[in-house]
């Protein structure tokens, strides 16, 4: 079952709406594919190289630097890496209903490297941070000024407003490349997301490795001017793609439409529905066909709004009557939201790379020869097992599976994020069993109450960081895309923006949760949780906390997704290769090779 649709006939030209920067059908041999997708993935590779750049070693210059505690230093990080992944929301409405993805994301672009500019300058002059400090409890340092504070964290949220504009519309333009109607494209696009993550991730890699020592080892100026000087460069290569580009126009407001069919169906409360669906209103196919847009199926799920499309008189308002198309966008958006939910305990966890994680690195033994490696870098564990994990199951896993489900994809896109729940569960026990140890040893040795070196190598941590990379490979990779793939075709970026809404959301709550359980352990007399010397603290205890969490959110996942209806395809693409699947795997059997 596919949507009924109206579309330009010509075979020479894209099939999905998609447009020139001019507005004008496009042709689809000089446009679209990997050759416009290379400039975006180029783009991404640079970007997060930024990003990562800033991000990962954050928590050790709030630190260091601007002598913050442990929990005010790590809950500045994660509300800050929170607005960054928020801030998408305003990106994609104002590219849905507005300017478009690409102009949205220009825009966006200069916002993002002004700020970063600014960063640069705050961490380079003196005159912008309070003087050095060689005190073993850095909480007892002089602080940072207001004026100091406050082009520190302008220059951070400047940042973040620019990546709202550009991470909501990033991803989306590099899927929009590829034309759904066409099956040879829409097989490309299926495995857009995983290359799309396997890509920017080598952006991420040099960060958490090459960029991290040089903020440990040279200096803060460099290790911030180089991403800076990153991004410049990305944002140039995005631009110089721009004759390639396939462009979706935007189509008004998302949350207006949204909004209309919420008003209707309450007005209408009492109005039964129709049980023939055929007697709801809807536009003719040649209405869409004008607009280049698609007419969708009624669906029998979320039936409420169905009373937003019940013709009563002659009332034709907007916020009372509205098309079957329109209750069905709405109601995909809506059904996408359990699953939403389900995605915030992972992205909590995630929270702990950049925080917590990296301040265990720094209570132990860093030195692998005469070399000391910064505790930030070990992220980059996260990042090759992401990209080794993604190869692996492009490659192998996917063609492994078609043969037993006929899918295209091997697996569906929700049992794929199933997976990455089983393994956050399992990081979580791995992390408090780890912790465990290193108080055990951090007592033996008596250097809890000192704060001094724990006589463990920095690498007993690499398990909980290489199994988070494997973990990203299944859930992360999933979210991208099933928020994207789910999303209504004129909701694609608000849609994508889901799956930045669950990071950000996933980092206020690990600030919330850090500092209530911190303030919670320490009553009646109690040391607490969470110190800033962690020799004398209980991450073990936390992490375990985490664990519980995960697999009760699991439970919940598992529950919600029984009642998930998938987006009927837009095409009969997706039909089509799985029926090669089929009629190949009866090929094989019949024909068996020698």
């Amino acid at each position: 079952m596919t949507m009924e649709e109206g579309r330009v006939e010509n075979e020479d030209y894209t099939q999905d709406g998609t447009v020139n920067i001019k507005g004008k059908p496009i042709l689809r041999s000089k446009s679209g594919g990997w050759k416009a997708c290379s400039f975006v993935v180029v783009y991404e590779v640079f970007e997060r190289m930024a990003y990562y750049g800033i991000s990962s070693n954050l928590i050790l210059y709030l630190t260091t630097k601007l002598h913050q505690g442990t929990v005010s230093s790590a809950n500045n990080v994660t509300n800050w890496v929170g607005t960054i992944w928020m801030t998408p929301i305003l990106g994609a409405y104002v590219a849905d209903a507005f300017l478009g993805r690409y102009w949205t994301f220009v825009i966006a672009s200069t916002i993002y490297l002004s700020g970063m500019s600014l960063l640069t300058l705050a961490v380079s002059l003196p005159s912008l941070k309070p003087p050095q400090c060689f005190v073993k409890d850095v909480t007892k340092c002089a602080k940072a000024s207001t004026l100091q504070l406050a082009v520190f964290y302008g220059a951070l949220y400047t940042l973040a407003v620019g990546t709202g504009g550009t991470k909501p519309n990033i991803s989306t333009i590099g899927a929009d490349q590829f034309d759904d109607f066409h099956p040879k494209e829409k097989l490309h696009k299926l495995s857009f997301f995983n290359w799309w993550m396997f890509s920017i991730f080598f952006g991420t890699l040099f960060a958490n490795s090459v960029l991290v020592y040089i903020q440990d080892n040279v200096g803060w100026t460099l290790g911030y001017a180089l991403p800076t000087l990153g991004l410049l460069v990305s944002i140039m290569i995005f631009v110089a793609g721009t004759p390639f580009y396939r462009h979706k126009v935007p189509a008004g407001s998302t949350f207006t439409r949204m909004a209309r069919v919420v008003v209707a169906a309450l007005r209408k409360s009492k109005v039964p529905v129709p049980s023939d669906s055929k007697e709801l209103y809807e536009l003719d196919k040649e209405e869409y066909a004008k607009k280049g847009s698609y007419r969708i199926d009624h669906t029998p799920t979320l039936k409420f709004l169905d009373k937003a499309c019940v013709k009563t008189d002659s009332n034709t308002s907007p916020w009372t009557l509205c098309t079957v198309t329109q209750v069905e966008e709405t109601k995909q958006m809506i059904r996408m939201i359990p699953i939403l939910v389900a995605t915030f305990v992972p992205s909590t966890m995630m929270a702990q790379i950049n925080t917590l994680f990296v301040k265990q690195g720094t209570t132990l033994d860093r030195h692998l020869g005469s070399f000391k490696i910064p505790p930030a870098s070990l992220a980059a564990f996260v990042t090759v097992s992401l990209l080794v994990c993604i190869v692996l199951y492009d490659r192998f896993f996917v063609k492994i599976m078609q043969r037993f489900t006929k899918n295209p994809r091997g697996i569906t896109l929700l049992q794929r994020m199933g997976i990455g729940l089983v393994i956050h569960t399992l990081i979580m026990i791995i992390a408090s069993g780890t912790e465990s140890y290193r108080l055990k040893v951090a007592r033996e040795h008596g250097v809890v109450e000192s704060g001094g070196q724990v006589p463990l190598s920095i690498f007993i941590l690499l398990p909980q960081f290489i199994l988070m990379g494997t973990a990203d490979a299944f859930l992360e990779v999933a979210k991208i895309e099933f928020f994207y793939d789910q999303s209504p075709e004129h909701m694609k970026s608000i849609g994508t923006s889901y799956s930045t809404t669950t990071l950000g959301l996933g980092n206020f709550i690990s600030s919330f949760l850090l500092s209530t359980v911190s303030n919670v352990t320490k009553k009646n007399g109690h040391k607490g949780w969470i110190l800033n010397n962690l020799n004398e603290s209980h991450l073990d205890y936390y992490y375990a906390f985490f664990a519980i969490l995960n697999f009760l959110n699991l439970i919940f996942f598992a529950y919600v997704t029984r009642f998930y209806v998938y987006r009927v395809e837009v095409s009969d693409s997706i039909d089509k290769l799985a029926k090669e699947l089929k009629e190949k795997t009866v090929s094989n059997v019949v024909n068996p090779k020698d």
